[in-house]
């Protein structure tokens, strides 16, 4: 009897591609469509239904069924409030990275399992190695360095990898994804990447906070002097390194050097060199290993955004889930609330929050 597998459908091109070649690896595959948002937002409808519809005529093609899962509480609770209370607080979070622990890798499969499947899959770039023994899996990077998600994948603990697959994780690049997917016929091969936050749309990250969080005048102040240079919204809607949208006339390019969400102040400066804007050291909270166990203080591969550089660093755990990174040469000084996550070569071990130096 061949192993059931419930595949993520999220009428995408990558996760058709994976319930096609697990049906033809020999698996018994049921498509799951998450409906985690179908909220619309002023000039944005929320396309939940077409999403759907492009993964039921996907799941007709290949004569699998496909069941809709409401965990559009799981993802409000974890992940849209967890993104609109961290920009609150000064804070440039990441939702994909809670999205992917909470609702793909959690309520989905958790719901999965207790269904009976044996398995789980998406169309995530990234790949395993199953532990043997009980042993817990290895997240791998996968072989499209260039999508390659496992970024978005830390906190996500082996014990789950162990039962998941990642069919698109070995395929080289997205143009063989999709000429594999027309091959197959599945219709979908056209259809354009998702880009941003997904449930903001073409709104904007800006309207959306301002629909959501209390608009509060302030002043954009000058690092070096003092002096205030304009006014702003809210310290809520600034990142740290953010050049555009300061809106204070001519003069030279500025950039916010670090934001005070209790005082209600943005700080910028127009020197690109300003010590402010670059460190040798960050302090990561609420780490995550994929092993269950810290790595051992040494030297790792650090990357702290998605494809971004990895950069070799000293990586020392602390006992209270905290994590100090020391770089050779002062690198950009990256926004709080992103991730920085600790690779060798090919395996991603986990990671951390940022946290405000």
């Amino acid at each position: 009897m061949s192993e059931l597998v419930y595949v993520g459908m999220s009428g995408g091109v990558d996760s058709a591609l994976a319930a096609a070649l697990l049906l033809e690896q020999g698996y018994d595959v049921r498509g799951i469509y998450m409906r985690n948002w179908s909220r619309d937002l002023p000039g944005f409808k929320c396309p939940w239904a077409e999403e759907l519809a492009d993964a039921e005529r996907v799941a007709v093609t290949l004569g699998i069924d496909l069941d809709v899962w409401d965990c559009e509480a799981e993802y409000k609770a974890t992940v849209v409030d967890y993104l609109v209370d961290s920009y609150a607080r000064g804070y440039t979070p990441n939702p994909d990275v809670m999205c992917n622990q909470t609702v793909k890798f959690g309520t989905f499969a958790e719901r999965a399992f207790a269904c009976g499947a044996d398995l789980i899959a998406t169309g995530h770039y990234a790949q395993v190695a199953h532990g043997k023994d009980g042993a817990p899996a290895q997240l791998l990077r996968s072989r499209d360095a260039h999508k390659d998600q496992t970024y978005f994948l830390w906190r996500v603990g082996g014990d789950v990898f162990n039962r998941t697959l990642f069919p698109v994780g070995d395929i080289t690049d997205k143009a063989e994804v999709r000429r594999m997917c027309a091959e197959r016929g599945l219709g979908i091969e056209n259809k354009p990447d998702s880009d941003g936050i997904c449930f903001i749309g073409p709104v904007g990250l800006r309207t959306f906070l301002l629909d959501t969080l209390e608009r509060r005048a302030g002043d954009v102040v000058e690092w070096e002097t003092g002096a205030v240079l304009g006014h702003h919204d809210g310290a809520f809607l600034f990142t740290v390194g953010q050049r555009r949208g300061l809106d204070l006339g001519g003069g030279p390019a500025r950039y916010v050097v670090s934001t005070d969400t209790e005082r209600n102040v943005v700080y910028v400066t127009a020197d690109p060199q300003c010590p402010a804007l670059w460190t040798r050291e960050l302090v990561l909270e609420d780490c995550r290993w994929v092993s269950g166990e810290p790595v051992a203080a040494g030297t790792y591969l650090v990357r702290t955004r998605h494809t971004g550089t990895l950069v070799r660093a000293h990586v020392e755990p602390g006992s209270d889930a905290t994590c100090l990174v020391t770089y050779d040469e002062p690198m950009r000084t990256v926004a709080p609330g992103q991730s920085a996550v600790i690779y060798d070569e090919c395996q991603c071990f986990g990671g951390g929050i940022i946290t405000k130096a």
